[in-house]
């Protein structure tokens, strides 16, 4: 049996280092995040009517059902982009996983 876990993805500034990075994936964590990925990609997207390719963290959270506005909420305030990549999607998940996620 599967029930449903929270992913919320965002990016981050390549500028930030490793420490800057796990901060902020510790208040990520704080305000209710069970899990904090993060890695490198490269990101092509229009801004301003400028074609732009950057590099950037990607950040993948997993949340519950329950603690998912509080993470968005974090996200909208303290997020360094003036308008960050919120994606949030609903995953089937393993019922010892969605039992951990939502300790």
């Amino acid at each position: 049996m599967s029930s449903k876990i929270w992913v919320i993805k965002t990016t981050l500034p390549e500028s930030m280092n490793d420490e800057e990075v796990a901060s902020f994936s510790h208040a990520l964590i704080e305000a209710g995040a069970a899990c904090i990925q993060h890695h490198k990609v490269t990101s092509t997207y229009k801004w301003e009517d400028e074609m732009k390719s950057e590099s950037e963290w990607s950040i993948q959270i997993k949340v519950s059902k329950h603690s998912k506005q509080a993470v968005a909420d974090f996200l909208a305030e303290s997020h360094p982009y003036d308008v960050p990549q919120v994606i949030m999607k609903k995953w089937e998940a393993s019922e010892d996983y969605l039992n951990w996620v939502i300790d």
